[in-house]
């Protein structure tokens, strides 16, 4: 990269040129091995990063800070807001059962994660920020499942119910946490108090990011590319807002999806809309989080550690959900697939840890070092078991096999 340095002065800078080749690695990797292996192309982009992180690439620091940051809570921002879409109130509502489930697997998971993690040595207050970490899912490594093998039925919609859901306690109590992360408060004032600010902040960005999307509405059509750009852009001016004010800005996008919801339920077509720019912004998330993460410090003193956080935290999903399933309207194999399907971590967790490094430097680290190497492991193998859980549903169009070339998932010759 010295050399390289020298003698090639783009414009725009190195670190563009990198980048640039990276993607297009990472796009081609994905492609590929979807086309040959029947796999989500999110595994593809993952490994190009975790690769590129292993051998040096300089092309993101830790912790994350600037632009790098920005671009990470951006991707997670329309993700999560697309999500918060999906997510009618009115479901919940004649369902409450599955508002249930989500708060038994939640709790039953950061309880379990933290007694087996204090169980093995860990500090309490490390033990209780890795905890927290472990319950957010991810609804973006879901979604380009979701995408990839086209999937649809009741164990995809609950799967990513449940993953949006436990992705807005994660994001308000670490967001909480992470500044008070040195205090031991016992007063109950005190603990609730971050909780209320970054709700508060979180909720008045997003319900404005609501209100001037449905204004919007009002003259522009769902399916124009200029009500997306709109989408995209508000979007990037609520991230920027709310981290700003002391908010959390994916659970503002998320927040603000979910409130446009209700005031808008037909059905969406942004998705669609957004097209190539979301999947460069999404694809530059999952290319840039396995960077980061294996350019962690690794230990392997924190082998078991990272090991007991992964199994520990699967089995207590797949207990919350199938404990919580009576009444919900899925049976009981469909409430382990669901489970299975919840088992990715990515750009939200890395989010998480990001902002425990960022408000201690003694204590943060100590969480990365659980926690990263979990995410590494996790955005790999969690797409691969949510893949299988949902193909073992029955609820992708097509069998589980390589794609014939330039075709899409469910289409056939003719």
């Amino acid at each position: 990269m010295a050399i390289w340095a020298e003698w090639v002065k783009p414009s725009a800078g190195l670190p563009t040129v990198q980048w640039s080749l990276l993607l297009a690695l990472a796009s081609a990797a994905g492609h590929l091995l979807q086309r040959y292996s029947g796999l989500p192309k999110v595994v593809g982009y993952s490994i190009v990063g975790t690769l590129a992180g292993l051998i040096g690439f300089s092309g993101a620091a830790w912790p994350l800070q600037g632009v790098a940051l920005f671009l990470l809570e951006l991707g997670v921002s329309v993700v999560l807001f697309e999500s918060g879409g999906r997510l009618a109130l009115r479901w919940l509502r004649h369902n409450p059962m599955v508002l249930l489930q989500s708060l038994l697997e939640s709790v039953l998971t950061a309880v379990a994660v933290y007694y087996v993690l204090r169980y093995l040595n860990v500090r309490a207050s490390v033990a209780e920020g890795a905890a927290l970490i472990a319950v957010a899912a991810s609804p973006a490594v879901l979604s380009r499942v979701i995408m990839d093998t086209g999937a649809a039925g009741p164990v995809t919609e609950r799967a990513m119910a449940l993953s949006t859901l436990s992705t807005f306690y994660a994001l308000t109590l670490v967001s909480a946490r992470a500044g008070t992360l040195h205090r031991e408060e016992t007063d109950l004032a005190a603990a609730l108090y971050p909780v209320a600010v970054v709700l508060g902040v979180s909720f008045i960005v997003g319900a404005l990011l609501a209100l001037a999307l449905r204004l919007a509405l009002r003259v522009m059509s769902p399916t124009s590319e200029n009500t997306s750009i709109l989408l995209i852009c508000l979007v990037a001016a609520g991230t920027a807002l709310a981290a700003h004010f002391g908010g959390s800005a994916p659970l503002a996008a998320l927040i603000g999806g979910l409130m446009l919801k209700q005031m808008h339920p037909r059905p969406w077509a942004w998705p669609r809309q957004l097209g190539t720019a979301s999947s460069l912004l999404t694809m530059l998330m999952f290319v840039l989080v396995s960077v980061v993460a294996a350019k962690a410090e690794w230990n392997p003193a924190v082998v078991g550690l990272v090991a007991a956080f992964v199994v520990t935290r699967g089995i207590a999903k797949v207990a919350g959900v199938s404990l919580g399933n009576f009444g919900s309207g899925t049976s009981w194999k469909q409430a382990i697939y669901t489970a299975a399907a919840m088992a990715p971590m990515s750009s939200i967790s890395l989010l998480l840890v990001s902002q425990f490094v960022t408000s201690s430097m003694s204590l943060g680290p100590r969480i990365a070092s659980i926690v990263m190497p979990a995410i590494l492991l996790m955005e790999v193998l969690g797409a691969i078991v949510a893949t299988f859980a949902i193909y073992r549903a029955g609820e992708s169009v097509s069998p589980w096999e390589p794609h014939a070339p330039g075709l899409a998932p469910g289409e056939l010759r003719g």
